[in-house]
């Protein structure tokens, strides 16, 4: 394995993220955000970016300067917030607790052993909770209730931090090449997912210990369906697989979705570090490349030839789709939907259309990569959960393109039209959707800022896109056209579907915020002036839309949090209709070296729950009194337990009000 200069596994992650393998030389999102504002022109305090030339002012525009008068708006969230900062645990709104509800290697199956760090075994990470929980995915019980009170969550497991996770490995530049065959089945079994049983109890979230819901779905052993357009194919068949419709586990789950009918999408993310080797199939040589195979990063392929692209080099073929799983049928075959295409997934979050037809929008978290729709063939079935069972093989995949003027295309995905040929590649629409990126580079769809979760919210009809930044672009690109050179902060996007149809073809965009802060003149940030010193955020990454169509906001700023914003990361709220349209407010924040993940909303907007992940990981060497990478035996925080023979644990927890009430009132 080749040395790395990173401290931690979250921080080589963070690396590949920012390592643009797009050719594509189609203008980017910065690019046409810069037509259509100058960075040289703020509104009063240098908050907000004023209107190129003739064109309308934004609606954040005509926000702030609404809320300038001396009576200013009410804001939607009474909370009072949080002070920006940084230390070894989490802190909460006034008025309100946040308890934590499970924690990496507690029980998910009634049998699993109780946690052991210093003793752990394949066998007990089967039946525990996995490490690096991200997504939370909540389904009422019973299903098609509005139970606030009763639910099965559905949980991701992104990826492991051996350095934090495992006695003796020393830190992450020394922990990589010190894996054995056992540390890295336990990893394997970390990773996937966790669904688990809880029910509110006098007042308190409990897990239900012996439910019969309970599963854990892993990388190591849980058999998995190919299916749709791309199943059976060629590309898809191995040594072990010749059908090329059957597969072993799934690789970093990172954000999701739950579909109307009750079934969990896990979105596989960056599944490229998992493999070693080299390509033995020149065939597939320029499919690795655009996706950063092999990403040589864990040691699981000197032990298990899946993950040795010299041994099977269509393995990484058989990665990086959104995998759809029964909740409630324990015994059933999780299935990777290939009509979805493979890419880097993040979130597979779903709307019914008007037309009664399922729209999932998806990104692909790299700098300079892509926004996608897939909207079914067949209306969903509200009546007849069996009838959508393979819903979700049939429709077409699209990819976004922005225009300058404020106007959205999507351009189908689709085998035999806009140069999808066999000419140019693609002899079959299974290329298509294994070769996603490749395919959406010819039809000339729009490089973005790192598209991460990406939110419908039902309540207003807009979709709201998360960009978490890209310190990729250059100094000598910063002109009128490109607003913000080394993008550290990122920004978010509504996106309005031509009426109302979230099908459509067409629509338009347009910027909520710029991120980062809004009293440096540098950052060219774009807030309402009613954003408090505490309110602004840098790093976007997760969001969520609560029962009251507000929009909620968890960030990502990974080990740059020192230059992004001096805080940890947290969940901001986020206003976004009426005069206070671009206001954030400071609800929550998570302990140093962690990453703010899966807000999720009971249907009642009682509950909030929320995942941490990594605690004590991301640049912890910034961090004031320790100054140094953590490891398993010297780590930055010992959250959530503070017990000395405990290490850090990445948990869910979950927040309520003291009083009650709804979240963030």
């Amino acid at each position: 394995m080749q040395p790395t200069p990173f401290s931690s596994r979250a921080e080589w992650f963070e690396a590949l993220d920012d390592v643009p393998s797009n050719p594509s030389r189609q203008p980017s999102l910065g690019d046409l955000i810069a037509l259509r504002c100058d960075r040289r022109g703020f509104l009063k305090g240098a908050l907000g970016v004023a209107v190129a030339g003739a064109l309308a002012k934004t609606q954040l525009e005509q926000a702030a300067l609404a809320a300038e008068p001396s009576h200013p708006a009410a804001s939607r969230f009474g909370f009072s917030e949080i002070s920006r900062g940084v230390d070894g645990d989490h802190h909460v709104a006034p008025g309100y607790n946040a308890e934590v509800l499970i924690r990496w290697g507690d029980a998910v199956l009634a049998q699993a052993p109780a946690f052991d760090p210093l003793q752990q075994t394949v066998a007990a990470q089967r039946q525990q909770f996995g490490y690096n929980n991200d997504y939370i995915g909540y389904i009422p019980l019973p299903l098609g209730s509005n139970s606030s009170d009763h639910c099965l969550l559905c949980i991701n497991h992104e990826y492991t931090d051996e350095e934090l996770m495992f006695p003796g490995l020393g830190q992450y530049d020394k922990a990589l090449s010190q894996a054995t065959a056992e540390i890295c089945q336990i990893e394997m079994a970390c990773n996937g997912g966790s669904i688990i049983e809880i029910q509110k109890q006098q007042g308190k979230w409990q897990l239900v210990a012996d439910s019969p819901y309970a599963r854990r779905i892993s990388a190591l052993d849980t058999p998995m369906r190919l299916s749709g357009p791309a199943a059976g194919d060629n590309r898809l068949q191995t040594g072990s697989d010749p059908s090329g419709t059957e597969v072993i586990g799934t690789l970093n789950n990172c954000a999701g979705g739950i579909t109307p009918w009750g079934t969990w999408l896990m979105a596989e993310e960056n599944f490229h570090g998992y493999f070693i080797g080299e390509l033995a199939d020149g065939r597939e040589a320029a499919n690795h490349k655009r996706l950063g195979v092999p990403g040589q990063r864990y040691a699981w392929g000197r032990f298990d030839a899946r993950f040795d692209i010299g041994k099977e080099p269509k393995e990484p073929n058989r990665f990086g789709w959104i995998v759809e799983v029964d909740p409630l049928d324990p015994q059933s075959t999780p299935i990777k939907r290939t009509a979805l295409g493979r890419f880097k997934h993040e979130g597979a979050e779903c709307i019914i259309n008007g037309d009664g037809r399922l729209v999932i929008y998806s990104g692909d978290d790299q700098r300079f990569e892509y926004l996608y729709k897939f909207v079914s063939r067949d209306p969903v079935n509200l009546q007849d959960r069996a009838a959508n069972r393979d819903l979700l093989d049939h429709g077409e995949l699209s990819v976004a393109r922005l225009q300058a003027d404020g106007s959205l295309s999507w351009l189908p995905l689709v085998h035999g039209q806009n140069g999808l040929s066999a000419e140019n590649g693609f002899a079959s629409q299974a290329d298509v959707l294994i070769d996603c990126r490749r395919a959406a580079d010819l039809l000339g769809a729009t490089p973005m800022d790192r598209p991460e979760d990406i939110e419908p919210n039902r309540h207003n009809g807009k979709v709201y896109v998360m960009l978490t930044n890209n310190s990729k672009r250059s100094a000598d690109q910063q002109d009128a056209a490109n607003p913000r050179a080394n993008n550290l902060w990122g920004h978010i996007l509504e996106l309005t579907p031509e009426g109302g149809d979230h099908a459509a073809t067409n629509g338009r965009w347009e910027i909520l915020i710029k991120a980062g802060d809004p009293a440096d003149p540098a950052v060219a940030a774009l807030w309402n002036p009613a954003t408090s010193a505490q309110g602004w955020f840098a790093c976007p990454d997760n969001c969520a839309v609560d029962p009251q169509g507000r929009l909620w906001i968890s960030t990502d700023q990974g080990k740059g949090w020192k230059k992004a914003s001096g805080g940890a990361d947290g969940i901001w709220a986020l206003e976004t209709d009426g005069p206070l349209r671009g206001t954030g407010k400071l609800f929550y924040q998570v302990p140093v070296g962690a990453e703010m993940c899966g807000p999720c909303f009971t249907p009642d907007g009682k509950t909030l729950f929320v995942a941490v992940q990594h605690p004590a990981s991301d640049g912890t060497k910034d961090y004031p009194g320790f100054n140094r990478a953590s490891s398993f035996e010297d780590p930055a925080t010992r959250w959530p337990d503070f017990q000395p023979d405990m290490p850090p644990r990445p948990a869910v927890v979950v927040i309520s009000k003291t009083d009650g009430g709804l979240i963030g009132s």
